[in-house]
């Protein structure tokens, strides 16, 4: 290349080389535009919870974008995090430390689902780091290149535009030139959120009803960041326990300007709609602010650029002839607010509703699956969360026959990480905006989220069990909340915190009127009633009494028969057969600390005994203990010496070994841990199965037979009676209608008398009523602190607690010296009560502690 004469003239700076990535002095140069990253590190640490600046080199410009994974220098060390933002300055007056690597450029984390877990780790007291761990899967780099390359196959016209992927990475991975000659938008459309809103108005015409306001998508940006030195020992100067990122409590970012209330006319259905207003800080979520709103209404919006071409077919019909509509039956016509809660989805609105579910045999994946379509068919997205795989199995079905191959993905944890991530980036790249999975669900970027369902949300599958244990419906709820969409509800019972969300107005009803619950109920006989008492004299200690017998010959006479068995195993339980006392190991324990020797020989101490619970794995095994496996042959008892055992609590497999002695010609099947069993065919049967893993019988089941009542109703927990009404509601809603069901409970009983009546309503109300009156949840909020006796009292002693807060304990909680502690608040102080037992952790954790105290908030097993 030859110069002008002119040339000599310029300075030298003027034709000086470009330069590279460090300067002279070997110092990176930073990025032309917004050189300053703030990034959330990996780290567990509470008082590490909150952003750190980090420089932009120049060569990291094109990838170095909002959500993507990157590998920072923290304390020294290379770890993982994620790039929130980024600015123009810093207010950190040090030298910054520059990123080290980009790993991908793929934006995992999108600005929905980045301010929804610092609202999710705000609620539950946790970190930030520990929410997104369970929110973005971990990265699969094959399925990652695939998804790129199928793209670009789809399209065929040279680099398409993936959403969340720059146009520099498409180009390097595909072998494609930079300057392609692609139109602007070709390709998959980009995800929502990442055009301006203007531009999605512009596209979509003038809107038909005032636009809401726009949500606050990250609250992490609400903060003060802290940058990170080069050289650190430890990054940031704050102090421990200072302003985390994203100071607004979770729901604090209202979505927009209305308040609860109800578009739809009373008259036409019960079904809530709109969106929470701003209220206090201090109230922590918007579920719990909602009784204090005024009414209103308010509308989400409608258009999205990535969203699948709508039905054609008209709403609530299928095509005939030409020119004629010929109207398709609907699982929601049954409930009166039904047609209005598809009409509010299919209008772009957010109605939110509890779902009393029918029982009959319908189920209950093809009306989730109708109103997927009617927000599919609004213009928006759906996630739906369900207890587990079989579950997802039946709605994956649904879904597929009722939208048509590939509009939706089904998650679940058994897919494998690659087919897994595979299916996830799908909905991070808009190709697909319907998603149906277990808890891990809740967190699928689905973009222009329109409609949350969760399915059974008294099923302890839903609570997480890592740190910091979030509940789905919880979650569910605040995105709800934040991104203005719906939440639907449902099951064939009703928890005390569904009914508590009624209750204070968030949301709507949907109940079936009585005529209708009366033709479809079973009819349920209980099994201690007079009548059947003076007939057989030994029902009462009879554990399949007369009646029970009877109702199987009956009903395996025109089809399956479903038993439900409490406990699983052949006898998990056993005691003395002449003095009852429970049977324990007296094997030694497997292995004992070897001791130092002393000077002094000490007196005989007895040998320590396992002292585990023994039970028996078949009809010819001899007892094993259920703590250290091994088998105990020569077991006697303790007290009387007697050799003979008995059965205290018979399992599953016991029963099914029962049952076809009993019917030698009809087939038995179980559904358990070993096996659970989706579906089963309509032909005479015997399924023996425990509480949850019950198949779906085709066309439903003749008769059923609910066993061992007291099982469920005597165990020590406060959830014991609604979460004995909602294993047996979820059993007999599979019977046919009018089958016969026999329950072996007293007919006194509450949970029974909700069974009887088909009426899980009046049963929750009046468990809400009980728990507001005792001052446990969901009337109030509630953390346990669990750990060493020595720990829970010293934290106890330093946290701050809100002016109202009520301690109980600490009460011993195990034989290892573990102790808990209850704290109790009014619902409106629990989001204090987490900044609080944040803080204290945070504190903890600086001084490094050794005795870790686990901080759960509002949890399952309170008692």
């Amino acid at each position: 290349m030859s110069h002008s004469s002119d040339d000599a003239l310029l300075p030298l700076e003027a034709v000086r080389p470009a330069t590279s990535a460090k300067d002279t002095k070997g110092a990176p140069v930073p990025a032309p535009e917004d050189p300053v990253a703030r990034v959330a590190v990996d780290s567990p640490l509470p008082h590490l919870d909150r952003l750190f600046d980090y420089l932009i080199p120049a060569s990291l410009h094109e990838t170095a974008q909002p959500g993507v994974r990157v590998r920072v220098r923290f304390a020294g060390k290379l770890v993982d995090g994620f790039l929130l933002e980024r600015v123009a300055a810093s207010e950190h007056e040090g030298k910054l430390t520059p990123l080290e690597r980009v790993v991908s450029p793929e934006q995992v984390l999108t600005p929905e689902i980045a301010g929804l877990a610092r609202a999710v780790a705000d609620r539950y007291a946790g970190t930030l780091t520990d929410v997104l761990r369970l929110a973005v899967p971990p990265r699969h780099a094959k399925a990652e290149a695939e998804g790129l390359k199928e793209a670009e196959v789809s399209k065929g016209t040279g680099v398409p535009q993936v959403a969340g992927v720059s146009k520099a990475r498409i180009s390097k991975e595909a072998g494609a030139p930079k300057e392609a000659g692609v139109p602007q938008g070709a390709g998959v459309p980009e995800r929502a959120g990442v055009r301006k809103e203007a531009e999605v108005r512009k596209e979509a015409g003038p809107p038909d009803r005032p636009e809401p306001a726009t949500p606050q998508a990250t609250t992490p940006h609400a903060v003060t960041p802290h940058a990170v030195t080069p050289g650190s020992a430890t990054p940031g100067s704050a102090t421990p326990g200072s302003a985390t990122p994203g100071s607004a409590t979770p729901g604090s970012a209202t979505p927009g300007s209305g308040v609860p209330g109800s578009a739809i006319p009373k008259a036409v259905g019960q079904v809530g709609e709109g969106k929470a207003a701003g209220a206090s800080q201090a109230e922590g979520s918007a579920l719990e602010r909602v009784a204090s709103s005024g009414a209103g209404s308010s509308e989400a919006g409608s258009t999205q650029a990535a969203s699948p071409e709508p039905s054609r077919k008209p709403a609530g019909g299928k095509a005939g002839r030409v020119g004629e509509v010929v109207a398709e039956a609907s699982a929601w016509d049954a409930y009166p607010a039904g047609a209005s809660f598809l009409g509010a989805l299919r209008d772009g609105r957010a109605p939110r509703a509890v779902w009393s579910a029918l029982p009959g045999a319908k189920g209950w994946a093809g009306a989730v699956a109708e109103a997927v379509r009617a927000t599919l068919d609004g213009g928006r997205g759906a996630v739906v969360v369900v207890p587990d795989g079989k579950d997802v199995a039946l709605a994956d079905a649904a879904f597929a026959r009722l939208l048509g191959p590939g509009r939706h993905v089904a998650l679940t944890a058994d897919l494998g990480p690659a087919e897994r991530y595979r299916r996830w980036l799908k909905v991070l790249r808009g190709q697909v905006r319907a998603v149906v999975g277990t808890r891990a669900a809740m967190f699928a970027p689905v973009t222009g989220l329109g409609l949350v369902a969760i399915w059974d949300d008294g099923d302890d599958l839903h609570a997480e069990r890592l740190a910091p244990y979030p509940h789905a419906r919880e979650v569910l709820g605040l995105r709800a909340h934040r991104a203005g969409a719906g939440m639907l509800i449902g099951g064939y019972a009703r928890t005390a915190e569904a009914t508590q969300l009624v209750a204070a107005g968030w949301a709507r009803p949907i109940v079936a009127a009585r005529t209708t619950i009366r033709s479809l109920a079973p009819r349920v006989h209980p099994a201690g009633e007079d009548a059947e008492l003076a007939k057989d004299q030994a029902a009462r200690q009879a554990r399949l009494p007369s009646i029970a017998w009877r109702a199987l010959r009956h009903g395996l006479e025109s089809g399956p028969v479903l038993v439900q068995v409490p406990r699983r195993g052949y006898l998990p339980s056993l005691a003395c057969q002449h003095c009852r006392t429970p049977a324990r190991c007296a094997l030694p324990p497997t292995k004992t600390a070897v001791r130092e020797p002393q000077a002094e020989v000490p007196l005989a101490e007895p040998a320590p005994l396992c002292h585990g619970p023994l039970a028996l794995r078949g009809g010819h095994a001899a007892p094993y203990c259920r703590w250290c496996g091994r088998v105990d042959a020569d077991w006697r008892c303790a007290s009387c010496g007697s050799p003979r055992l008995r059965a205290v609590v018979t399992g599953a497999r016991r029963t099914a070994e029962e049952l076809g002695r009993a019917f030698p010609s009809v087939p038995v099947r179980t559904s358990g841990r070993d096996g659970v069993l989706a579906t089963v065919p309509g032909t005479r049967a015997l399924v023996v199965s425990t509480p949850g893993a019950e198949p779906v019988a085709d066309g439903g089941y003749a008769a059923a037979v609910l066993l061992d009542g007291w099982a469920l109703l005597g165990r020590a927990d406060l959830r014991a009676g609604e979460e004995t009404v909602r294993r047996w509601m979820n059993a007999a809603a599979l019977l046919r209608p009018a089958a016969e069901l026999v329950v072996l409970g007293d007919a006194a009983l509450p949970a029974v008398q909700a069974l009887l009546r088909w009426d899980p309503v009046t049963h929750a109300e009046r468990e809400l009523g009980d728990r507001a009156e005792l001052g446990f949840p969901p009337a109030v909020r509630m953390a346990t602190l669990t750990g060493v006796a020595s720990a829970v009292r010293q934290m106890l002693d330093e946290v701050r607690l809100p002016a109202d807060a009520q301690v109980l304990g600490p009460v011993p909680v195990d034989e290892a010296g573990q102790e808990r502690a209850m704290i109790r608040v009014r619902r409106a102080g629990g989001a204090a009560l987490a900044a609080a037992l944040k803080g204290a952790s945070g504190v903890r954790a600086a001084r490094k502690t050794p005795d870790v105290v686990r901080v759960s908030v509002d949890p399952l097993d309170l008692i």
